[in-house]
């Protein structure tokens, strides 16, 4: 949680801003992300709205995509809005939520091997979720990862498909996290589930090491068979993602190791630092605090 900016909005729809989520190194994040209050005062919101520099139609049409979704893992869509003259919006319910990189910065450093099992575990049976649901998430990057006390939820849906069409390369466009981005989607490729396995690649390394692409000699002995295979340069050699899940029957790239739990659908907690778990009751405990701005005449969006 962090104070607002001079050139954040003060209002998002009818909500009132409150904080950012993100602090600057985690503007790799495919859009802006503020803690909202509703002008009643009882009820707090998660706000997604566009950055700047992307295409606002497009971002709202994702959103709009994202609210038809009901799919555990991903970052619900409860309203969205705006229009007009009025940047695109969208809000989710509000809980104490780290981004990973804030949450690596809360811990000093990567986070341990168990931690990073039982995220990998999550992330994978969400995307394996979706993939049988016809879905491809297409934003996920360490920063679109969101740790809360009740297990990993996915933001940034639709950032690959927002920042250019298909067929246009998107190397290097505001907001994609080069490192986790397919290299068939940095070249304009659709959108497809082998490229949300190659950045959920990513996230594992960077949640391990603290950077997307390590040698594989950094990535501790667990993650080296799967992270290389999900970071293949061939789609068709990456796993699926229900492949890196507990199976019953053997799977061609080590699909139990990753962690011991049971294939399930429905999220779950997952074993979080102590210095996490410190930061995540201190948001709280800030958010519990914060008071609505006096009324401005400043409505900058």
């Amino acid at each position: 949680m962090e104070a607002l900016c001079h050139d954040d909005p003060v209002r998002v729809g009818a909500y009132v801003a409150l904080a950012r989520l993100d602090d600057e190194p985690e503007h790799t994040a495919a859009e802006r992300r503020f803690i909202v209050r509703g002008a009643d005062g009882d009820r707090t919101f998660l706000a997604r709205l566009p950055r700047p520099d992307t295409d606002p139609t497009r971002w709202a049409i994702e959103a709009e995509g994202a609210r038809r979704l009901s799919i555990p893992g991903f970052l619900p869509v409860g309203e969205v809005g705006g229009g007009g003259l009025e940047l695109p919006w969208c809000t989710a319910p509000y809980v104490p939520a780290l981004p990973l990189p804030a949450a690596l910065r809360a811990h000093g450093g990567p986070l341990p091997g168990p931690v990073v099992r039982a995220l990998g575990a999550a992330l994978a049976r969400t995307l394996a979720t979706a993939h049988a649901q016809g879905v491809t998430h297409a934003g996920l990057s360490p920063a679109a990862v969101l740790l809360t006390a009740d297990g990993p939820r996915l933001s940034c849906f639709g950032a690959v498909r927002a920042a250019a069409p298909d067929g246009e390369h998107r190397s290097g466009l505001p907001g994609l996290d080069s490192g986790s981005l397919a290299p068939e989607q940095a070249a304009g490729g659709r959108p497809r589930p082998p490229g949300d396995v190659y950045a959920l690649g990513a996230v594992l390394a960077y949640a391990a090491t603290g950077h997307t692409v390590p040698e594989r000699d950094e990535l501790p002995g667990f993650l080296r068979e799967p992270v290389t295979a999900c970071l293949s340069r061939d789609p068709a050699r990456r796993p699926q993602a229900q492949q890196l899940l507990p199976h019953p029957e053997p799977a061609a790239h080590a699909a139990t190791v990753l962690d011991t739990a049971t294939d399930t659908a429905t999220p779950s907690p997952i074993p979080l630092p102590a210095s996490v778990v410190v930061a995540l009751a201190r948001q709280s405990a800030q958010v519990l605090a914060a008071e609505l701005p006096l009324p401005a005449s400043r409505t900058r969006h």
